[in-house]
């Protein structure tokens, strides 16, 4: 049985998740694999209908975390890759998974926690200082630990603090093991703090008693790249849509489309296509 008709029976069990998936392999689509930033956003929902306008090609996503989506299109369940991950991006192409990585977009991420704040970190703009004064106070911390883009971009900033937080598991450090959502869903509850991308936080609902308490550090840059999953590795590999689909997204047409996504006067991304690529 070949991954793309498993892929199609796997959309049986699935659309009742909103996982969206081709219903045939012969199709004018391409399969997506990706970060859940980007669809929780609502970005797709704004950016694919332009280019399934221009060009015909459907683009069904696969939003999962970016540890995921990776080994995903490794396995060669899909024609196209954009993550939040860049030192693993590269490396995916690195090790011959990917034709090349495209920068596409950027934003940040920020530390968001309860109104009361007892770490006492609002205001910062030091994001591994933050997280040492939340770890020294022991106040509740919601953490994805999914191996996710965000989830990757906390344990650089833990272990940029000296902290390894894996001891207090259970305790006031908490692994939720889900999606951006979810964990942020989990840190309303507890009235804990949280690592999160801005686009999720701008769009999330049930921001209850959490506000934005530290972001504007250079290290908490949140990069987007794209990547074709190597049809030499994967002949399923739909190589002419899906680079179609990248070429769209990093042209001026794309970008613009990228730009003028907005959510209550908020921009969610900023392209920057060309700025730097692998």
């Amino acid at each position: 049985m070949s991954k793309r008709l498993m892929l199609g029976i796997a959309a049986l069990l699935v659309a009742l998740l909103g996982v969206q998936l081709p219903a045939s392999a012969g199709d004018r689509s391409i399969i997506l694999q990706s970060t859940t930033s980007t669809a929780n956003s609502g970005l797709y929902d704004h950016v694919l209908p332009a280019f399934t306008a221009k060009t015909g090609i459907t683009v069904h996503v696969v939003a999962v975390g970016t540890g995921q989506a990776m080994k995903n299109a490794r396995n060669g369940d899909g024609d196209v890759l954009l993550v939040h991950a860049k030192p693993v991006e590269e490396k995916f192409v690195a090790d011959g998974f990917g034709v090349k990585r495209f920068d596409v977009m950027y934003n940040d991420f920020i530390i968001v926690g309860p109104s009361a704040d007892p770490a006492k970190v609002n205001g910062l703009r030091d994001g591994p200082a933050a997280l040492k004064m939340i770890a020294d106070a022991k106040a509740n911390f919601a953490s994805r630990g999914d191996s996710s883009g965000t989830h990757k971009k906390e344990i650089r900033l833990w272990k940029a603090a000296g902290v390894d937080p894996a001891g207090a598991s259970g305790t006031w450090y908490r692994e939720t093991g889900s999606g951006m959502g979810a964990t942020l869903n989990v840190a309303v509850g507890m009235g804990a703090y949280a690592l999160t991308d801005r686009g999720t936080w701008i769009s999330f609902k049930n921001k209850g008693g959490l506000a934005i308490q530290v972001e504007g550090d250079d290290q908490l840059f949140n990069q987007y790249g794209v990547i074709l999953v190597n049809p030499e590795k994967h002949p399923n590999v739909k190589a002419e849509w899906g680079q179609s689909f990248i070429d769209w997204l990093v042209s001026p047409e794309g970008q613009k489309s990228i730009a003028d996504y907005k959510l209550g006067g908020q921009q969610l991304f900023f392209p920057n296509a060309g700025d730097g690529q692998s």
